[in-house]
């Protein structure tokens, strides 16, 4: 691997033998001092300049002195946070006891059986059952996570598929949060594992209508999937039949089924462009048939129907468009438009029924839901009670319906799940998520604001308060953002959240460009040589909060993960004066040294989202914002950065380098902590009480920081 960064300025090697001596020394005596990783000098000619990067030794996870510099930067942690404990401790029972512990999920009608899940008290993870006939029948349980947990300290269910006959399970598990996942069958009438098991396998699971055939997808040595394979029931994985190898490293491989059930779907997908093959479920060993050929920049996602597919597109039609085209003849040549191409309103998706066509919609930064009849042609918009809200559909699995299920939120409202009559526009509340310990919906206050970027646009703010917040500046505040990727950061509730906003902190979310909120376009500006909008849209986020008197530059935490990592490291060179706390999670913040290394995952695929540095255009871009390139010696905020040891997405030596570069170069007496999850990936602890007790962790360092011990 070849990992680079300039250094300004060579530093005295200091041995992690001494760090870790200073650790125990100062552990009895004050002021407390932090580890400082040693020195090694690498270099690499990149564009003709030499570029150095002094902890490119924190890339190798076997050496000892790497696992011992993570240790000791835990160990310092942990000691800097030992007067927060009482605060975690008392977080985490208020956020355990909002949660209703024992509960099950609305039951999901397929067929004959009603699927859902529930959870027991004390329990770390749900179980998988059904009931057959009617919900006052017996309940078989399918999977209990718990079992399969039990002397694991990750465990997480990736694929999880019942066949057509109900009669078999096809589920993937990990168990170090790699994402690197052993696929396995169950017969559930006997309870027994099957001899099949697949190991190295990624999401993607798909039943053939025989209930005997299943695909799944494979990884490379970058964790890409780029492999399909069929597997036939009580055959070796070593002759299962190579369906396709995607040889682009820009692309990776996924799989699904219709909603009617007939058809098998391949999606072959870069950042910009894709190409769906579809199948006949009848007919597993037939070959794949091409929809429309990959054509760079354009994008596409099919529904089944009848005799046709309804094709979502952005050929022409920047916030895409919707067309039809027959099953026999599939092709571009071939689509006719249904819904035409709007400025204003993107389609993110549609799903098809029998009767009716249901189209996911952006306005004016919110979803919106569309229902369209298919043999007279009306449609209508199902209207959301809320200015400020989100939705998702699903799950449905009933094509000849017309009933769809979706789960509300709001910033205010907790998880509700409705069933909406298509025809009588009726709905009803199957179930809203309960919050125990006298929660009061009338007690917050959600609302939108809006800030005005350096350039004029206007970007949108969600805010949630308690009510009567007095707007004179001396407010405890965390602003979160994203920003990449076209994902929308949706106003969700979070039982969670209600320990912050109980203690006076107003919640704001930074819906800037570089995700989705807005538009196609929203994301075309944040992306690329458009990717310093997202930081300085957040910055404007955070002036405007300022200027109106919600927040202050000293009562200020921002807060963001993965490529909202990127973000809390962008920002926080930009304007360390502006924030008082940043919690940067599992932060992508060595941009120019990883979009160099091809053999790291999501490198080559990730090109058409920041761009390839083998341009020099790109590179010269990506060196005036990555976080880890321009850390400066400036006074920093109290920062916060979290890793996870078995990430494969951000690995570990991103925020181990940039912690450790920040210690080098930060002037002033702020906090600088990094705690490593060593037995964790992107996500974090796996079971659901001790991903809640990290949540605690973190928002004891943020009240902590922002003044509130209590």
């Amino acid at each position: 691997m070849t990992f680079r960064s300039p250094f300004q300025r060579r530093l005295l090697l200091v041995p992690t033998s001494i760090a870790l001596g200073l650790l125990f020394i100062a552990s009895c005596t004050r002021p407390l001092a932090p580890p400082m990783a040693k020195c090694l000098a690498h270099e690499q000619i990149v564009h003709g300049a030499t570029r150095a990067d002094d902890y490119f030794w924190l890339h190798d996870r076997n050496d000892p002195d790497v696992v011992a510099y993570l240790n000791a930067e835990n160990n310092y942690t942990e000691a800097m946070t030992k007067a927060t404990k009482s605060l975690q401790e008392k977080l985490y029972k208020e956020m355990k006891g909002r949660i209703k512990e024992t509960d099950l999920s609305v039951p999901t009608k397929i067929d004959d059986y009603f699927y859902y899940t529930r959870t027991v008290q004390g329990m770390q993870y749900p179980m998988h059952c059904r009931k057959q006939g009617s919900l006052e029948e017996a309940e078989e349980i399918l999977l209990d996570q718990n079992d399969l947990a039990a002397g694991e300290k990750y465990f997480r269910v990736g694929a999880f598929e019942v066949s057509p006959d109900h009669k078999l399970l096809a589920f993937s598990t990990d168990t170090d949060g790699s994402e690197t996942y052993v696929l396995r069958v169950k017969d559930l009438p006997t309870g027994r594992l099957l001899a099949d098991e697949i190991p190295k396998t990624y999401y993607g699971v798909v039943w053939a209508n025989d209930n005997q055939h299943l695909f799944y997808t494979t990884l490379d040595d970058a964790k890409r999937p780029f492999r399909v394979w069929r597997h036939k029931l009580g055959d070796p994985a070593s002759s299962d039949a190579l369906v396709h190898h995607e040889k682009d490293e820009k692309f990776h491989v996924g799989l699904e089924k219709t909603l009617s059930r007939k058809y098998v779907l391949m999606e072959l997908r870069s950042q910009v462009t894709n190409e769906v093959r579809f199948l006949d479920a009848d007919r597993p060993t037939d070959a794949f048939k091409v929809i429309e050929p990959r054509s760079q920049g354009m994008e596409y996602s099919v529904a089944h129907h009848g005799g046709d597919f309804y094709v979502v597109t952005n050929d022409n039609a920047v916030n895409f468009k919707l067309m039809k085209t027959p099953l026999d003849q599939p092709g571009k040549a071939n689509w006719s438009e249904v819904i035409g191409h709007r400025s204003s309103v993107k389609i993110d998706g549609v799903t098809a029924f029998a009767k009716h066509l249901v189209i996911d919609e952006r306005r004016n930064g919110l979803k919106a839901m569309r229902v369209r009849e298919l043999d007279g042609g009306g449609e209508h918009q199902v209207e959301f009670p809320e200015p400020v809200y989100a939705y998702w559909l699903g799950p449905n699995e009933e094509f000849d319906s017309q009933v769809i299920r979706f789960t509300y939120t709001s910033l205010v409202t907790p998880r509700s799940v409705f069933d909406y009559d298509m025809e009588t526009r009726g709905r009803e509340l199957r179930k809203q998520d309960e919050v125990l310990g006298g929660f009061d919906a009338s007690r917050y206050q959600s609302e939108r604001i809006t800030a005005t970027a350096t350039d004029g646009t206007k970007v949108p703010i969600s805010l949630v308060y308690r009510k009567g917040l007095r707007r004179n500046g001396g407010n405890p505040t965390l602003l979160y953002g994203y920003g990449s990727y076209g994902a929308s950061s949706d106003p969700t509730f979070q039982s969670n959240r209600l320990s912050l906003l109980d203690r006076g902190v107003v919640f704001a979310i930074a819906h800037v460009r570089g995700g989705g909120e807005m538009g196609r376009p929203w994301y075309e500006a944040g992306k690329l040589m458009n990717k310093k909008n997202t930081f300085t849209d957040f910055v404007a986020c955070a002036e405007h909060l300022i200027a109106e008197k919600y927040a202050s530059p000293g009562r200020l935490a921002i807060q963001g993960g993965s490529a909202g990592g990127l973000l809390m490291g962008a920002v926080t060179n930009l304007r360390p004066d502006l924030f008082k706390v940043v919690v940067a999670q599992v932060p992508f913040v060595d941009v120019v040294n990883t979009m160099l290394d091809e053999a790291l995952p999501l490198t080559v695929i990730e090109y058409e989202e920041w761009g390839n540095p083998d341009d020099r255009a790109h590179y010269d871009y990506m060196m005036t914002y990555s976080p880890y390139d321009n850390v400066a010696a400036k006074a920093y905020p109290d920062i916060l950065v979290t890793a996870g040891l078995n990430d494969p997405r951000v690995s570990y030596h991103e925020p181990a380098k940039w912690t450790a570069k920040l210690r080098r170069h930060k002037t002033g007496g702020n906090v600088l902590l990094l705690k490593t999850n060593m037995g964790a990936g992107h996500g974090g602890a796996s079971g659901r009480y001790d991903a809640m007790k990290d949540t605690a962790f973190i928002y004891a360092f943020v009240l902590e920081r922002l003044g509130i011990r209590s």
